[in-house]
């Protein structure tokens, strides 16, 4: 009687290493393509979101509040949110990773009807998506994909 082998073959466990290096060639590249993507997203939507609290606080506060990059004129760095007269923070944006914000005013301020004095855009843009994050004389906030127009 023959004994049992168990076990792989050196042939076939070359053949399924090989199989799971040409798959994870075709995916790592896609996935980075995903998270850059993503990460513009998330920076819209971040600065989108400060956008409405800085609204919401001017007409709860009945005050002006000011939306401002942490460094001057460097959105990428992160924003604040502060109301007037105290200069009170209200909300505040770390750094942004693996995106650069342009096209950017130096500050946006919401008065205390929650309106703004003057349109704004800001263009968020990754290594393979952009996009553009709009404010209009409401105050209210939009967001597309692609450049700002």
């Amino acid at each position: 009687m023959k004994p049992v082998q168990r076990g792989f073959t050196l042939i076939e466990m070359m053949v399924t290493l090989t199989i799971i290096a040409i798959m994870l060639g075709i995916g790592v590249p896609s996935f980075r393509n995903f998270i850059a993507g993503q990460k513009v997203k998330s920076a819209s939507h971040d600065l989108m979101t400060a956008m409405v609290i800085a609204r919401s606080e001017a007409i709860k506060r009945n005050a002006a509040v000011t939306l401002a990059p942490l460094t001057a004129d460097t959105w990428g760095s992160g924003w604040t949110v502060s109301a007037a007269p105290s200069a009170t923070t209200v909300h505040q944006q770390q750094a942004l990773s693996g995106v650069t914000v342009s096209l950017a005013p130096s500050t946006v301020v919401f008065q205390a009807n929650g309106r703004t004095t003057a349109t704004s855009r800001f263009q968020i843009t990754g290594t393979t998506t952009s996009k553009c994050v709009r404010i209009d004389l409401t105050g209210i906030p939009s967001s597309y994909s692609g450049a700002c127009l």
